[in-house]
């Protein structure tokens, strides 16, 4: 679950959500930033199905009582992630095994680095996962690595940026952005960074220009009231919440 607290509510977005928001995001691009429409629509599966782990997770939000606030994709425990991790990736391999591969990639980076401080299971998951790499590019006769370098940038950065909406709130100052995004997304695509920022209440300016055209995408959420969560919990207060949309333009 993606999570932002406002004064009176918990504005809740499931990942599976953030995750289709991000490939309606990417149908705007233009066509040469997937370099071949060969694996294009493979990637833009890859795009919406790369939180599909998320979905039995999110079913049910639990809350942090460290926190004080409903547990976030951030402090998650490990341990449940992991399991549902693989299941995702194990349920984006029916559908296509190159989108399968991008979604792969995307979990396995969350765990190369600082190899030495990794609990054990996390380095399962991680050599496991290589490992799955290695069959599917050997399944789909090893495609152009350079293909698969470009679709795998373009996947984090519409994570980027559809966690961009999801984690500030309408038309914030940049000055008043969550951290992550004041300098820019980390994501990079051949070496290039982009940033983002509210220009209005629905309309976010992305540099450099990624879209053929203006492009508008929707956004489902919900605000979950914090006097409710503490009269019936979380999970019950989350379920009768109603859904709103956020329709947001990229110029």
């Amino acid at each position: 679950m993606i999570i932002r607290e406002s004064e009176e509510a918990f504005v809740m977005t499931t990942q599976d959500d953030h995750a289709h928001f991000s490939e309606e995001v990417a149908r705007g691009f233009r066509e040469e930033w997937f370099l071949d429409g060969k694996y294009k629509d493979d990637c833009l599966l890859a795009i919406q199905e790369h939180d599909r782990s998320w979905i039995r997770l999110d079913a049910m939000p639990i809350w942090n009582d460290r926190s004080n606030v409903p547990f976030s994709f951030i402090d998650y425990p490990v341990l449940p992630k992991l399991v549902l991790y693989q299941i995702g990736v194990d349920e984006t391999e029916e559908m296509s095994r190159y989108a399968a591969m991008l979604c792969s990639m995307h979990y396995a980076s969350f765990f190369q680095s600082d190899q030495d401080s990794r609990q054990e299971a996390e380095l399962a998951f991680y050599q496991r996962e290589l490992a799955r790499q290695d069959r599917l590019k050997e399944k789909l006769n090893y495609p152009d690595e350079q293909i698969i370098a470009r679709h795998f940038q373009l996947l984090q950065l519409c994570d980027d940026i559809s966690l961009y909406v999801c984690m500030n709130p309408e038309g914030v100052s940049k000055e008043e952005e969550h951290p992550w995004f004041r300098k820019g997304f980390s994501s990079l695509v051949d070496g290039q960074k982009f940033s983002a920022v509210w220009i209005s209440d629905h309309e976010v300016r992305l540099t450099p220009q990624l879209f053929a055209q203006e492009w508008t995408a929707v956004l489902r959420t919900k605000h979950v009231p914090k006097k409710r969560i503490k009269e019936v919990g979380v999970h019950e207060a989350y379920q009768e919440s109603g859904w709103t949309e956020l329709k947001v333009t990229f110029v």
